[in-house]
């Protein structure tokens, strides 16, 4: 009897052929060590099979990493601790990632694959991570409601308003919590787009609401799809442009969306086809997570402390009278940090602020916590305050940094300690925070390039003109 030799071997048979792990096997064809099938869709050649090393195929898998660890790593590449518009990587997200082809399928669960450590730490590395994720990761409503920063029930009001629907759906075995249980999925990229797409609504203001007040979006009516359009000055706020911009856009591109409805003055458009077309054309980008300020201190003992802010909002006054305030999403060790540096007479300083907006920013002494707010979903949001006479450039040079002693604006004389900066001078005290009565005469500390700094030289140049 003449046994029949085969001719094509699927994963399966391959392994089995070279006597190495399945998972071996698929790694080698998904990293390249292998060529592709060329047999047929998901089939070997036994030419190919016998002229692959089994010892190179069992030595390139260095055993399979599970979805749930995998899941971990990503998480911790989103950054240290979690930013507060970011859900953690679940190893189902490590399947839909499989599923589109960032990485390889090594066996075990379709939905919670095993996948390659190298793979998962490369993939770790890239720093468009957030986007991948946002792009091929749906969320489920928990997840989507991280996503947006807001508490679950806020969340539930926007698919009532019917700004989302859901793209894909899942079902959950609870077992004895209540059996099976179908979930909706929900598009990232939507979840992110919401702030673009409806900047009428006060997201701060929803990010903030407590626990058990009314969400501020129940007091809107829902409105259909078909009744769910913009103006010209809508698809303007959308891009965060003029009107007149989105009049020549209409001009100028042949695919810009036609109107739905409205007139030849005012016509009204769908604003998904508007985002559509914006994000097409790279006039709106998708929001891949919060802006972060990054906040140097400094305590008396002139030692330095870094603090990270989410999300920051930075009101400046344009008095030197008045106070300016840094509000942002903190940890519980970082506030606690923060409110101890504080804590004394004269408060910390500012080294160095760097927040989205504005340049680096200065202040010596005086800043002070005068908030700590704990919001419905239990994050925790951290206000500063100082003195906006205090603020200047954090620059360095001769117009900015901090000067711990200046030109007196009225007369310079021999007196003045210091005379690297010419901000126009400073007030005499009777005690410095930094020297005591070491120096002599004592000058009263600030950043130059700051409200003050302005309101002292134009006092200096009329008391000249007075002269």
């Amino acid at each position: 009897m003449v046994r029949s030799v085969r001719e094509s071997y699927d994963v399966y048979g391959a392994a089995s052929r070279l006597r190495v792990p399945v998972a071996a096997w698929r790694w080698a064809t998904g990293s390249g060590l292998v060529p592709p099938p060329d047999a047929g869709p998901g089939m070997w050649s036994r030419a190919v099979v016998e002229a692959t090393d089994p010892e190179a195929v069992r030595a390139a898998l260095r055993g399979p990493m599970g979805a749930g660890v995998a899941a971990d790593r990503l998480t911790e590449a989103l950054g240290v601790p979690l930013p507060i518009l970011r859900p953690r990587v679940t190893a189902a997200a490590v399947g839909h990632l499989v599923k589109a082809g960032f990485l390889v399928y090594l066996g075990g669960d379709v939905q919670f694959p095993d996948v390659h450590p190298d793979q998962v730490a490369a993939l770790a590395r890239r720093r468009d991570l957030p986007a991948l994720l946002d792009r091929h990761v749906p969320l489920g409503p928990d997840q989507a409601a991280r996503r947006l920063g807001v508490r679950r029930a806020d969340f539930d009001q926007v698919v009532r308003l019917g700004w989302l629907s859901p793209v894909a759906s899942v079902d959950i075995d609870y077992k004895h919590h209540g059996g099976v249980t179908t979930v909706p999925l929900y598009s990232a990229v939507d979840v992110a787009l919401l702030e673009v797409v409806r900047p009428s609504v006060d997201w701060r203001a929803v990010r903030t609401v407590t626990a058990g007040r009314r969400s501020p979006l129940a007091v809107l009516d829902a409105v259909a799809p078909a009744d769910d359009r913009v103006f010209l000055a809508g698809v303007a706020r959308i891009a965060g442009v003029g009107r007149a911009a989105v009049v020549n856009w209409r001009r100028r591109h042949l695919d810009f969306p036609n109107p739905v409805a409205g007139t030849d003055v005012h016509p009204l458009f769908d604003p998904r086809q508007v985002v559509a077309w914006l994000l097409a054309h790279d006039k709106i980008g998708v929001p891949t997570g919060p802006t972060v300020a990054s906040l140097v201190l400094a305590d008396l003992k002139g030692g330095m402390h870094r603090f990270r802010l989410d999300d920051p909002w930075l009101a400046l006054a344009e008095d030197p009278a008045g106070e300016d305030q840094l509000s942002g999403w903190s940890t519980d060790t970082d506030a606690d940090a923060l409110a101890e540096l504080a804590a004394g007479e004269f408060g910390a300083s500012v080294r160095r602020l760097t927040a989205p907006g504005t340049g680096p920013l200065a202040v010596p002494g005086r800043v002070q916590v005068i908030d700590r707010f704990r919001s419905g979903s239990g994050g925790l949001r951290v206000t500063l305050a100082w003195p906006a006479g205090l603020r200047g450039a954090a620059s360095e040079g001769a117009t900015g940094g901090p000067a711990h002693h200046g030109v007196a604006y009225v007369t310079p004389g021999d007196n003045c300690v210091c005379r690297r900066f010419a901000c126009g001078g400073v007030t005499t005290v009777s005690w410095c925070q930094q020297h005591g009565q070491d120096a002599d005469p004592v000058m009263e500390w600030h950043p130059e390039g700051g409200l003050r700094c302005t309101a002292l030289a134009a006092q200096r140049t009329k008391t000249a003109a007075r002269g």
